[in-house]
């Protein structure tokens, strides 16, 4: 802007931000869904609509899987460091080493409005449907049933060990109620509390200074489960059926955290 009316970039910088009250915002991430993607989240809102009331809703185990690796979690635009030049801000600290292949621990977690589920680690990376019945199933369904009794649901997404038939068959066979693959919306991680809150909040608990090696980010990753405040896991079920209607206002378009 400044080059264009050949002014100084300070005299831009006045213009956009006292004279029109602008503010920068930077360019964020997220999927990008196709109208079909939509129109099944909002068909999803109304089955939920249909099928649950505001206390069955609270009695829901949502679960999802994530990877973490030894770099930990970075943000470019948020951490920055002040001082005089280049040379002085690395000495303190201004540079992020990242491995080519750094190593990865994949985890399950499970929360609910109750707390939080016991952490599954695979240490061995990815997972695949007999890994998944054998491993987080059993856990998913001990917790769910010591938690909230005979009545609950239990809530896994569309990725393919989950929407497998032998997995769906064990959900059928053994959780009082799931939501199955013809409902779960797909590309939708902002209809998760672990996708739009809780994994957010569970990396910030890692010390990732601590984290120098595999066996190391796994103590680290079950030291910090421990530390997931109750109150943002009680919050975040809490606001599920909030987020749900606006999928509606919004035309089933991506939510915003």
């Amino acid at each position: 802007m400044a080059k264009k009316y050949g002014i100084s970039k300070s005299s831009a910088h006045r213009l956009l931000t006292e004279d029109l009250g602008l503010h920068a915002y930077k360019m964020t991430i997220q999927p990008k869904l196709t109208e079909e993607q939509k129109n099944k989240r909002k068909k999803f809102v109304n089955w939920v609509g249909h099928n649950f009331q505001k206390e069955d809703t609270m009695r829901i185990l949502f679960s999802d899987e994530k990877m973490f690796d030894l770099d930990g979690i970075y943000n470019s635009q948020n951490q920055r460091i002040w001082a005089v030049n280049r040379d002085e801000a690395d000495e303190k600290g201004g540079i992020k080493m990242r491995q080519k292949f750094p190593q990865k621990v994949m985890v399950w977690l499970g929360v609910c409005s109750k707390g939080v589920a016991p952490l599954v680690i695979f240490d061995q990376g990815t997972v695949d449907h007999a890994a998944y019945i054998q491993k987080v199933l059993p856990i998913a369904l001990k917790y769910g049933n010591e938690t909230f009794g005979e009545h609950w649901t239990f809530q896994q997404d569309g990725a393919k060990p989950h929407i497998h038939h032998l997995t769906q068959k064990w959900c059928r066979d053994n959780f009082p109620s799931f939501i199955g693959k013809d409902h779960w919306p797909p590309n939708s991680p902002d209809l998760n509390p672990l996708g739009y809150c809780i994994w957010d909040e569970f990396a910030q608990c890692v010390n990732w200074e601590k984290a120098t090696s595999k066996p190391a980010l796994i103590n680290e990753l079950k030291r910090a489960v421990k530390k997931i405040r109750q109150d943002i896991v009680l919050q975040s079920c809490s606001s599920w059926t909030v987020r749900l209607q606006h999928v509606l206002k919004n035309g089933g378009c991506y939510l915003k955290k």
